[in-house]
């Protein structure tokens, strides 16, 4: 009794033989105790995914077309010998010995030498299968074709053996679905993942790139790779553990690792915990699935459709329909086809019916007649189509069947240049077809031109689909995009996002899958302690920075020409700000300037006039008119504080108003002077006599006058002011000003004037009781008074603000204080010339001396 039968095949001989271990059907395997023959307790109640007989179907499609091309292998006959791993180790390794040894044909008299001819072998659409059969294959360096995803780490340590990889790398499938979660901003995603050592590397190497892009698992949960629901209390910890959790998570969007038989006991799972989830809207998600997961249904869940996954978003391997492919399959029937010993399973699990066995008393409604339409099948239990699974084992057969044609040719011109003999076909040997097949370029029938580089590998990308379900429990998967890291920079991710069809609660809007509500411009992010670094909390910007986009890792300042707008969500160029003519502060001082300048020019005009009545003669009459022209100099020198800072105003206002003040406090200071030292000439034996006259106060003014003019000149040879941009004293304005250039010259001069006043305040108070008919000291003092409180109040009020005002501030000043000389110096005096010119007499100021 044969230890492990295998209860099925499909063999068509050929002059090369090309095996098959393909996936489609499942038992529930026990481990083996040794109570009774492994034989008895192995197999029972086989489960069927009928949708992958077809897989099994486009190989023999691809022979039976390559057999009637005269292109290729003329006269050379393909055959084939097809198995099944039945998800298991043991089932695989065994059906892989028997593709090695397993003959069919008879041979009279046994003979020890007898081979097979087999020439090389397609494995299953799982990697871990088809590493399983490499171990075995690769001792007989007959080549393996896989057609499902391969890892480049397993691909270097398979290196030393004779497989091959027609399927696209998994490092390609993480590059789209971390390109894809982007490109929708889904940063809170769940990941389901089949409960084995693929799953587990998957996760190994997904979790890093997705924490590396911002997005964070919400979720994490492990389907089993078989299942047993016998088993209650199996069925019970599966559902607890992973629908419960699916069920409360707040991710909008989920990826899908596994293959077609984990997708299969998810679905389950999610309709045992709620067989009205159609009803249940929260329930709806985005789905995102590998590439080696097909929609398939075992005949248990016939009754079932995929509606719950309707507006999946898949990676496929790209795929073109062959010719004929649809005529080959609906030519199928179960009475006509010989040697398919899949096909007895495939049509009682897919139509639901059963072969009359003259053994069993079966219900004539339950009979197969035979007669039964594949294209009647929902697309979960079969398609018509080819799908993109079976076009790479269509590939696979075309690769090899190529490979030997050009080993064939090969031999045989070798053949021929050793004098015309035939290439027997024995001579020909699968190890030699490896040389051919790495590297080989050939076309299919369906006209896609193939091949495989130098490191064995098919290297394409995938194709991004989008499934479609419809009411009758039929779908369409329609192409919405491509993933090809190889593709030229800009073109290695592309994505209609307009043919997306989502699920209906999300109303054809593109879903959201956050952990919580974005930070809308203006805010930032904010970690919340014991979460994951998706989940966060929203946080004003501080005062004077901005965030101008959603979710903002930190607020940052606009330059220094921009400010923030209201609710900091953006900058807003800072306008130029200067004290304008045309502005109404500008024109008030204008005014207010050349009214008191024409004033002044007034009171000249009426003291040149009157020059010499006894008011105007007494205490010198040039001083006096010095200090006229300085006051409405000083008037004046205010307008070039206002407008746009110019090179030349700025060079000139700060150094002609320090001179000319200069000027005016010593004129102030001589005139008090000549006071005092008048008064005491008249004293009886004074000896300051002699310094009575012009001499000592033209020698004040010159001398103290001289002093501040050399400040000036020395201050505008080393450090002049500049016109320069102040952005970083106003928060919305760019002040256009004067740069003082060296702070420190300005303030000398400045100190130097209060100086002046200070001193000519002090003399003018000594003086302020001298008789009021031979001196000017009350008002002197008064005046002095005025104008060291302007320019002791100035200095405070100059520092403080900012912008044009400083500069409005400072001609104020300059206005008040020669305001404050001229009207108290000269208002008395002009009131007697003018007014009352009968005092304004020699006698009458004796009088009042005495």
């Amino acid at each position: 009794m044969d230890p492990l039968p295998v209860p099925h095949e499909w063999y068509q001989p050929g002059d090369f033989l090309i095996g098959g271990v393909l996936t489609q059907i499942g038992y529930h395997l026990h481990e083996i105790d040794f109570s009774r023959h492994p034989s008895e307790e192995l197999y029972k109640d086989p489960y069927m995914l009928t949708k992958f007989h077809q897989h099994v179907l486009a190989m023999v499609f691809a022979i039976n077309e390559i057999n009637k091309n005269p292109q290729i292998l003329p006269n050379i006959t393909l055959g084939f010998h097809i198995y099944d791993s039945y998800h298991d180790m043991r089932m695989t390794y065994r059906t892989t010995f028997d593709l090695l040894y397993k003959l069919h044909r008879y041979f009279p008299n046994y003979q020890c030498c007898s081979h097979k001819s087999l020439t090389a072998v397609i494995g299953s659409l799982s990697s871990d299968t088809s590493f399983l059969m490499a171990d075995i294959l690769s001792v007989y360096k007959i080549p393996q074709i896989t057609c499902g995803l391969f890892v480049p780490e397993e691909r270097e340590v398979k290196q030393s053996s004779s497989i091959y990889f027609i399927g696209p790398s998994e490092e390609y499938l993480n590059k789209g679905v971390i390109w894809l979660l982007l490109h929708f901003h889904w940063m809170w995603v769940g990941l389901f993942l089949v409960d084995d050592d693929n799953g587990e590397r998957f996760l190994n190497v997904l979790e890093p790139l997705l924490s590396q892009n911002g997005i964070c698992l919400a979720l994490i949960q492990k389907i089993p790779s078989k299942y047993n629901w016998n088993d209650m209390d199996y069925v019970t910890d599966v559902f607890l553990t992973t629908y419960l959790p699916f069920r409360e998570s707040t991710a909008n969007t989920f990826i899908f690792y596994g293959d077609s038989v984990a997708l299969t006991i998810l679905n389950t799972l999610i309709f045992l915990g709620n067989p009205s989830y159609k009803e249940n809207a929260s329930l709806r998600k985005v789905w995102i699935m590998t590439s080696q997961i097909d929609f398939a249904l075992s005949s248990l869940q016939r009754a079932w459709d995929f509606e719950f996954f309707h507006g999946t978003i898949s990676f496929s391997i790209p795929s073109i329909e062959p010719q004929g492919f649809q005529n080959f399959l609906q030519d199928i029937k179960p009475y006509k086809k010989q040697g398919d010993g899949f096909l007895k399973e495939f049509w009682e699990q897919a139509f639901d019916c059963f072969y009359p066995n003259s053994q069993e008393l079966v219900d004539i409604s339950d009979t197969c007649t035979g007669e039964e339409r594949l294209e009647s099948l929902p697309g979960s239990l079969f398609e018509m189509c080819m799908t993109a699974h079976s076009y790479s084992i269509y590939n696979a057969v075309y690769g090899i069947a190529h490979a030997i044609h050009v080993l064939y040719l090969f031999r045989s011109n070798d053949k021929a240049m050793d004098g015309n003999q035939r290439v027997e076909l024995e001579d020909l040997q699968p190890w030699q077809i490896h040389s051919f097949l790495q590297g080989i370029i050939f076309n299919n029938s369906a006209g896609e031109r193939l091949s495989f580089n130098d490191k064995r590998e098919k290297g394409d990308g995938f194709d991004i689909m989008n499934l479609v379900t419809f009411p009758n429990k039929s779908f369409h998967r329609l192409k919405i995009g491509t993933v090809n890291p190889d593709a030229p920079e800009g073109q290695e991710f592309i994505i209609h996002e307009n043919m997306i069809v989502w699920q209906s609660i999300f109303n054809q809007v593109v879903p959201l899958s956050v952990c919580n509500d974005p930070c809308n411009p203006g805010y930032r992010k904010k970690k919340k302690e014991g979460e994951k670094f998706c989940c966060y909390s929203c946080a004003p910007c501080p005062e004077g920075k901005i965030s101008s986009r959603k979710d903002a890792d930190d607020c940052i300042k606009c330059q220094n020409d921009q400010y923030p707008t209201k609710d900091q969500d953006g900058c807003i160029p800072k306008k130029i700000s200067f004290l304008s003519f045309e502005e109404p502060l500008g024109i008030s001082l204008v005014s207010i300037a050349i009214s008191l300048a024409l004033i002044t020019a007034v009171v000249l005009c009426t003291f040149i006039k009157h020059k010499d009545t006894p008011i105007v003669k007494a205490n010198n009459r040039d001083i006096t008119y010095i200090l006229l022209i300085t006051l409405l100099l000083c008037f004046l020198s205010s307008l070039l504080f206002l407008g746009h800072p110019k090179k030349v105003t700025c060079f000139l206002r700060q150094s002609a108003f320090s001179i000319i003040f200069s000027v005016a406090v010593s004129c102030v200071l001589a005139k008090t002077i000549t006071v005092v030292v008048a008064f005491m000439a008249t004293r009886p034996g004074s000896s300051t006599r002699k310094w009575v006259g012009k001499r000592l106060a033209n020698s004040v003014v010159l001398s103290c006058s001289f002093v501040q003019a050399g400040i000036c000149v020395v201050w505008l040879a080393t450090s002049p002011p500049f016109p320069d941009l102040d952005s970083l004293s106003l928060t919305e304005e760019i002040v256009a000003e004067c740069n003082e250039g060296s702070v420190l010259m300005f303030y000398i001069v400045l100190g130097y004037l209060g100086l002046l006043s200070i001193i000519s305040l002090a003399v003018a108070f000594l003086a302020r009781k001298l008789p009021d008919s031979f001196n000017e000291a009350k008002f002197i003092t008064f005046s002095m008074l005025i104008f060291c409180s302007v320019w002791l109040s100035f200095v405070p009020t100059y520092v403080s603000i900012k912008g044009k005002y400083m500069v409005a501030v400072e001609i104020f000043s300059i206005l008040m204080s020669s305001a404050g000389l001229l009207s108290c110096i000269f208002s008395p005096k002009y009131y007697l010339i003018v007014l009352r010119p009968e005092l304004n007499r020699r006698e009458e100021l004796i009088r009042r001396k005495k």
